[in-house]
């Protein structure tokens, strides 16, 4: 007998506590990347923070608003609970409350959310999301300790991926006294719909119709339609209709997502003119409705954008969306790989930054020509380098959430500007920031700024070996995982006993070891290697790496006329190391701080390079 197909709407709380559920051959990949999880994020706590008030207490939060994360579809086979749809999110979810139960250690005012990732039987952990190849990877992650991926599966690096991405996306003012009101709102207050099916046949057959079968209509869809309705002349409508097609058909071939991304960051970059204040009950601005419904945005501010008449309506088609798409297509290349004249778009795109499309595209005319459109963008991303680094460099968050208001500030800011005044608004800024906002601090490393403060070290590698007369490696520096990775090494071995006459008690050796001075990038074979080694044993190694482990050795100074000049040019204060005491620590860092200095300098901005 055919049993019944339920849907039933569940609590976070509900759908994984005490449950167990396994994931189909068909569908076994975790493929979620950055953009994804990042994005997951950003709106849980968005969401999350439109309510949220210091002063409440923890049982206002009943009374904050809801947000739906979409649905699943389970098929029920006896006790088993297979997954037919949903495991993208369901995995995502579960990577997310592992990253809280961490953040959560040694707290005792947030509630535990260890039921809702495994449940204990007979003294034995199993994951509520049960997939055994991906156990031992979900397993340390939720011990809080670094899993080595090399010869992994890609379900697994992604795994691994993810997490770092979430510690880099959440909000830096959810970590403390709003952290045990966020873990209870998400557990209580986010919806899933749950379908479940009594048979295999039935739970695809539901999972082919919502993704195969009777789609509706696409945001970009309605808008091509209302475009098209609007204009008269039947072969400049077959002209447009082909544009739109062209480029739908080229983002197409760069992710299912690219194209809504476009049409997103296009209409924002021009025309948003208010953003939604965060507190309770404020009313969605032109910035939140592009984002969550741009078709009907457009069609309701049809005077605005022009789009009154027939010719209006074809010609936003033919100049304006072909020129913005050209170039969105193009940065969104450049934030791939390195592209010359635009490697601060990749630089920018590695430390998570997707809002710089905003600031890139904003100061754009479809009237400019290439070698404007090209100075533009290079200025706004040399810009965006120089200021998310003095950021890092200061303990500053870049997350979407902080930093959302002040880039939408600055997007309406450069709307339209010459190269002229575009190159003066920015370097005026960058000098405002200067303040607040130089290399005067000394860096360490913590749990939070790992991937960024490798990316920075990567970056400074690059540069002294470029400057230096080499070809820049940045590409190879920046790799975290896998065979060819590197790694972070501190220069110090981890024994306090060596180091007895500089430093009173392990705890303050321990948190100065870590000073950005006393740390390099090698690659995760060599670092290994090195282990636990002295010093006097370390620094013969260095001087087979790269140019910042080198110059701690003598003979890296010997016959190197291309380091030499560098420093002539640049007045870089290089020497070499042959023992490594506390004093060392400050020179190197002095070192570090120059060369920041000069990289993201403002410069850059003045006539495009770094003397």
């Amino acid at each position: 007998m055919m049993q019944e197909i339920q849907g039933k709407t569940r609590t976070v709380r509900e759908l994984l506590s005490g449950a167990k559920y396994g994931i189909d051959y068909y569908q076994r990949e975790y493929k979620w990347q950055s953009k994804q999880i990042t994005e997951l994020v950003n709106d849980l706590t968005g969401r999350f923070l439109d309510d949220y008030q210091p002063d409440h207490e923890l049982k206002k939060v009943a009374h904050y608003g809801h947000y739906f994360l979409g649905s699943i579809i389970i098929s029920q086979q006896d006790n088993q609970r297979m997954i037919v749809d949903g495991q993208q999110r369901l995995t995502s979810l579960t990577l997310l409350l592992t990253y809280l139960h961490n953040l959560q250690k040694g707290r005792n005012d947030a509630e535990p959310v260890e039921e809702l990732i495994f449940s204990k039987k007979f003294g034995e952990r199993s994951f509520n999301l049960n997939v055994p190849d991906r156990n031992d990877c979900m397993e340390t992650l939720f011990e809080g300790k670094p899993f080595d991926t090399a010869g992994k599966g890609y379900s697994v690096v992604n795994l691994v991926g993810r997490y770092q991405d979430i510690d880099e996306s959440f909000p830096d003012e959810l970590r403390e006294g709003a952290l045990p009101y966020f873990v209870n709102w998400l557990m209580e207050k986010v919806h899933l719909v749950e379908i479940t099916a009594y048979a295999d046949g039935d739970a695809y057959t539901i999972f082919e119709t919502m993704n195969d079968r009777g789609l509706s209509l696409s945001a970009t869809d309605m808008l091509k339609g209302y475009l098209l309705a609007n204009i008269d002349d039947a072969t400049k409508r077959a002209e447009a209709d082909k544009c739109i097609k062209q480029w739908l058909l080229k983002f197409g071939e760069q992710g299912r997502e690219t194209e809504a991304d476009f049409f997103k960051t296009w209409l924002r970059s021009q025309y948003a003119g208010k953003i939604r204040e965060r507190k309770k009950d404020a009313t969605p601005q032109d910035f939140d409705l592009i984002g969550t419904e741009y078709h009907r945005w457009a069609r309701n501010n049809a005077d605005s954008l022009g789009l009154t008449h027939s010719s209006t309506c074809y010609q936003w088609v033919i100049r304006d969306l072909d020129f913005y798409a050209r170039w969105y297509l193009r940065l969104f290349q450049a934030s791939q790989s390195l592209i010359e004249g635009l490697e601060s778009i990749r630089f920018n795109a590695d430390h998570g930054f997707t809002q710089q499309y905003l600031l890139l595209l904003a100061p754009l005319k479809p009237s400019d020509d290439e070698a404007t459109v090209q100075t533009k963008i290079k200025l706004v991303a040399d810009y965006i380098d120089c200021w998310l680094n003095r950021r890092l460099w200061n303990f500053r968050s870049i997350t979407y959430s902080t930093v959302q208001y002040t880039v939408f500030q600055l997007t309406k800011e450069l709307r339209g500007l010459s190269v002229t005044d575009l190159r003066t608004k920015l370097i005026a800024k960058l000098q405002e920031e200067d303040e607040g906002l130089n290399f005067s601090n000394h860096p360490y490393l913590n749990n939070w700024n790992a991937k960024s403060l490798h990316r920075q070290l990567a970056r400074i590698i690059d540069w002294i070996e470029t400057q230096s007369g080499s070809q820049g490696q940045y590409s190879t520096y920046v790799v975290r995982s896998g065979k060819l990775a590197y790694e972070i090494e501190h220069i110090w071995a981890n024994h306090y006993h060596r180091h007895k006459d500089e430093f009173d008690n392990p705890a303050t050796f321990s948190e100065y070891r870590n000073h950005l001075g006393g740390l390099l990038l090698l690659p995760k074979k060599i670092n290994a290697s090195l282990g636990d080694t002295d010093y006097s044993y370390k620094v013969e190694q260095y001087l087979k790496e790269n140019l910042l482990a080198k110059s701690l050795h003598p003979k890296c100074y010997e016959n190197n006329p291309g380091l030499k000049q560098m420093i002539e040019r640049t007045g870089l204060p290089f020497q070499p190391h042959p023992t490594f005491k506390k004093a060392d620590f400050q020179k190197r860092f002095e070192l570090y701080r120059h060369i920041a200095e000069q990289l993201w300098s403002v410069e850059r901005l003045k006539d495009g390079e770094v003397k």
